[in-house]
């Protein structure tokens, strides 16, 4: 009996590439608009179709807590305001600095 191929979805490297989509593009966002802080519901505002949407605005959260985790990205909490500042970190502003450089001498 021929065995056949399992047929992998996929989903789980789906999911991951979106997730790693979405921090680039929030991570890229604040270093745009640097040096201004970035509330996270505006980056919602600013990245998504549907800012009212759970699963758009879930997707960028998450992505900031990631960034913020790895030390791309300060997220600043305050007691009596309900949305966090965000702002990038030095490393993420230098490495995005050599990134650029290294596009431009490779053109």
């Amino acid at each position: 009996m021929h065995d056949e191929p399992s047929r992998s979805t996929n989903c789980d490297w789906t999911t991951d590439h979106q997730d790693r989509q979405v921090e680039q593009s929030v991570l890229l966002t604040v270093i745009d608009l640097h040096p201004a802080h970035v509330t996270v519901s505006e980056l919602v505002c600013r990245l998504t179709r549907s800012p009212r949407s759970f699963i758009e605005r879930d997707g960028v959260e998450r992505a900031v807590r990631e960034l913020a985790g790895k030390g791309l990205m300060h997220k600043h909490d305050f007691r009596n305001r309900p949305d966090a500042f965000v702002t990038p970190t030095q490393a993420a502003l230098w490495a995005h600095e050599l990134l650029l450089d290294e596009a431009d001498e490779a053109a």
